[in-house]
């Protein structure tokens, strides 16, 4: 399969092949055997990832295109993050020679690296690339960062192979022998543990090593003193040993021939290797913790050694290095280096390690510095979304600069403790750090510092709603002038914008909001041009614009995953689950937002807000057993949030679900709750949409000025109007409603029949009722309850997909049949695919068949 990938990729049709299977199960081999059949002319590079303490910062990519590429060497020493991804897509498309790029072990991948694989694959197909990516997928789980690459790869034609493990007949012929006995029972099938003990001459009839590392040992064991000696000392570096740093470890590498004639190691041109990153655990595995120290302790002087600066060598290496070494001094002297240049190639993770390093030796470092490093780690770890732990090291950032007495690095502190705050609805709190910001940095000559605190306090203020967010952003707008930064500027844009929208300029504001957010994205802000972008994105989808909306969207979510700021990347792709039900697409969008929210009692996260209410209210209307307890975590949320948006989107929810269980009475507090919020300027489409529940409600409500013509249509009772109108933008939930509301029978059956098919059930038994009360006497039943829980966990939805799967209908069928996105139909397919444990639509077909879920084929008779 790997070689058929070269000639399209000759022809300019470049692929990915993802090569997955657990350790020892023959990728490498697999990968050297495709390697050495790779035809003359075409460019080989290969890279792999090592396991470090703290990764080497795209230490894959340099290995690879190392000595390949002048240019791109400098862009890799010099560039930014954005440098980097442009320029090794540019070594792909730009080469005169097809390509064949392999990164192996991206389960070790540095986070700038898989930022480069993901940047790289989304554009392979216009390369004359192969790219080919081992990992071991039994490592990587769902919350991997590996993940972040391999689902964005799910709905592309990638090409993915799993390497089984071999057969008791395989082993058999493996091991030479005509049974394989207890031998397949102890290796489990893996190549490499059946190859180690058979070489270590077991014979899988008691005296068999009861683990490899009994295999690699026994065999290591048998070596002269001196080898082992020096396999000792190699094994404690990750990967491969380049040959000058194995000479400076050992001398003469003579020492290595007899481990190398047995097979343990390889020695070649460019590095020393063991044959299996097995082996080399299992050696480093057995020495003790005084000896592997000191042999870490060499190896870190062999790297500093050799070029006598830190800056020039590959930080996270030598960090590993120190920090196996229980060297603290040096630990403490090379993690914030580490931690900047991370951060500048786009690594949050390994920003986040580097300082968690440096706070475990905190008794070995300044105040100052700690404070420092507790300020940058709150910041990386609120992009992560982890807005709890983030909140830990801002406090302790603040109090620190506080007892210091240093009012703008306390007021730096503050406005980056702030949106943790925020993120955990602690909104008033989240207030208070802003304002003491602002007010500590106008006790000093101006700096961006207070632009930063300002810009932070508008953007709080704009989020949460508050009447004051104008002259906020005004301030903001003013700072940014006077301090210059391009990237202050444009975030003041969006502010400003923001602020007009809500005080009813939707035109203006909007525009100001795009200017904004092309501003920060040129000056190459990303926090704030992702804020940007969300900001639009939010009020773009309030606006019901929903085709600009949906534009922004994407971008801004590929933009968050490429930069794995995973808070902003959840909270706008709960935004495109709300799109989704918008439009009908409802099971996804309940097993989108399902996923974002959690469950109650978990640590809660800054997305939280945007995927709670609306998941509160898609289960409302099908009617969930676990409706009400989502309601009621929606409701405390927003009590705790403080924010216009959270608190309307819930209680527009209560509301909702008080008339759907024909108690209309419990929603008054509701009702009143968002009559006084929405009688601000600037909030006439909600107060539009508040009138129209109103009369649903049987309560009088008169058109308010400003109110969207839908909803005017069907306050005023004019329902076949406002029907239509929501069918036009493609809202049969809303259109059914109104149908729903005629008062005639043709109509509220067609409600009828899309509630059944939306699987309404609180909105379809009332359409029933009303049926019955208009005389009709054939009412549709509506559908089957399912006759036994669905198969191999899959939802309502899968079931659906898997049936016409199982016709042999392409995914774009699917999505006619269905009416939904054919990339909404490829997610399906290959989330089925997942669940069945299967690798083809064939063998989830036939799966399908066994499992009852789609009847058996028959067979054409015989001639």
């Amino acid at each position: 399969m790997l070689a058929s990938t070269l000639a399209p990729a000759a022809a300019g049709q470049g692929t990915v092949v993802l090569l997955a299977g657990e350790a020892g199960i023959g990728k490498t081999s697999l990968i050297r055997a495709f390697l050495a059949a790779v035809p003359p002319g075409i460019r080989v590079l290969v890279g792999a990832c090592d396991d470090l303490v703290t990764p080497r910062t795209l230490g894959a990519v340099r290995d690879a295109f190392a000595g390949h590429s002048p240019r791109l060497d400098r862009v890799l020493a010099e560039g930014t993050r954005d440098d980097v991804l442009v320029g090794v897509l540019a070594e792909l498309v730009e080469s005169s020679r097809p390509t064949v790029l392999v990164v192996e072990d991206v389960h070790w991948a540095d986070d700038a690296t898989l930022d480069v694989l993901r940047y790289v694959s989304r554009r392979i197909e216009r390369t004359s690339a192969v790219l080919v990516v081992s990992y071991r997928d039994d490592e990587v789980g769902r919350d991997h960062p590996a993940q972040r690459l391999l689902g964005g790869l799910a709905a592309m034609p990638a090409h993915r192979v799993v390497i089984p493990r071999l057969s008791p007949a395989a082993v058999a012929r493996l091991a030479g022998r005509t049974t394989s006995g207890s031998l397949y029972a102890l290796t489990g099938g893996n190549p490499f543990y059946v190859t180690e003990v058979v070489a270590a001459g077991s014979r899988g009839d008691g005296a068999v090593p009861l683990t490899v590392a009994d295999a690699v040992m026994a065999r290591v064991h048998g070596l002269p003193a001196a080898t082992r000696s020096a396999l000792e000392q190699l094994a404690v570096v990750p990967s491969q040993v380049e040959l000058p740093l194995a000479r400076a470890l050992l001398g003469d590498l003579t020492v290595l021939a007899e481990a190398e004639r047995r097979g343990v190691l390889q020695v070649r041109p460019d590095a020393v290797a063991f044959r299996h990153e097995l082996a080399r655990r299992a050696v480093e595995d057995s020495l003790p913790v005084s000896e592997r120290m000191h042999a870490h302790a060499a190896v870190l002087d062999a790297l500093l050694g050799a070029s006598g600066d830190p800056d020039e060598v590959e930080l996270p290496r030598v960090l590993h290095h120190a920090v196996e070494a229980a060297d603290d001094e040096r630990v403490v002297a090379l993690a914030p280096r580490a931690a900047a240049r991370a951060a500048r190639d786009g690594g949050y993770g390994q920003v986040i390690e580097c300082h968690r390093l440096l706070l475990e030796r905190e008794h070995l470092v300044p105040a100052t510095e700690i404070g420092t490093t507790r300020c940058q780690l709150a910041a990386a770890l609120w992009t992560m979304d982890s807005p709890t732990e983030a909140l830990e090291h801002g406090l302790a950032a603040a109090r620190i600069f506080e007892e210091l007495g240093d009012v703008v690095a306390q007021g730096e502190a503050l406005a980056v403790l702030a949106p943790s705050q925020w993120s955990l609805a602690r909104t008033a709190e989240a207030k208070v750090s802003l304002a003491r910001a602002v007010a500590l940095l106008e006790s000093v000559p101006e700096t961006p510092t207070r632009t930063f605190a300002l810009l932070w306090y508008a953007v709080l203020l704009g989020v949460a709603g508050d009447g004051d967010a104008l002259a906020a952003a005004e301030q903001a707008a003013a700072s940014a002038e006077r301090t210059g930064a391009p990237e202050h500027i444009g975030m003041s844009r969006t502010c400003l914008g923001r602020a007009r929208v809500m005080r009813g300029e939707h035109d203006a504001g909007l525009e100001l909001m795009r200017a904004g957010q092309a501003a920060t994205r040129a000056a190459g802000a990303h926090t704030f041009a992702l804020i940007a972008h969300g900001l639009l994105v939010l009020d773009l989808f309030a606006l019901a614009r929903y085709a600009e909306c949906r534009r922004h969207l994407d971008e801004a979510i590929a933009y968050a995953e490429e930069l794995e700021t995973w808070f902003l990347a959840s909270s706008w792709q709960a935004i495109g689950h709300c799109l989704q039900a918008v439009h009908g697409e409802w099971d996804e969008a309940i097993a989108g937002l399902r996923e974002i929210a959690g469950v109650r009692g978990a640590e809660e996260k800054g997305s939280l807000r945007y995927a709670l209410p609306p998941l509160a209210g898609l289960l409302a209307r099908r009617g969930e057993d676990d409706a009400a307890a989502y309601l009621a975590w929606s409701r405390d949320l927003a009590a705790r949030a403080d924010c216009y948006d959270v608190g309307w989107a819930s209680g527009l929810v209560e509301i909702e679900a008080a008339w759907l269980s024909g108690r209309p009475a419990d929603a008054d507090e509701a009702v009143a709750r968002l009559a006084a919020w929405t009688a601000r300027p600037g909030r006439e489409f909600d107060r539009g949409e508040l009138a129209r529940w109103e009369t649903r409600l049987g309560r009088p409500a008169a058109v308010p000025a400003g109110a969207r013509a839908v909803h005017a249509a069907g306050i005023r009772g004019d329902w076949e109007a406002a029907a239509a109108a929501w069918e036009a933008e493609r809202m049969p939930y809303h259109q059914a409603l109104e149908l729903l509301d005629s008062g005639e029978a043709e109509p509220t059956l067609r409600a009828l029949r899309i509630l059944d098919g939306l699987r309404a059930k609180p909105a379809a038994r009332l359409a029933r009722r009303r049926l019955r009360a208009l005389g009709v006497s054939h009412i549709p039943r509506g559908p089957y309850a399912a006759t036994r829980a669905n198969p191999a966990g899959l939802s309502d939805r899968q079931v659906e997909v898997l049936r016409l799967l199982a016709e042999d209908l392409t995914n774009a069928e699917i999505a006619a049949r269905l009416v939904i996105s054919e990339k909404t139909a490829d997610h399906h397919v290959s989330a089925i695919l997942a669940k069945l444990v299967v690798r083809t639509r064939r063998e989830a077909a036939a799966v399908a068949r066994t499992l009852g879920v789609a009847p058996e084929r028959r067979r054409a008779p015989r001639a």
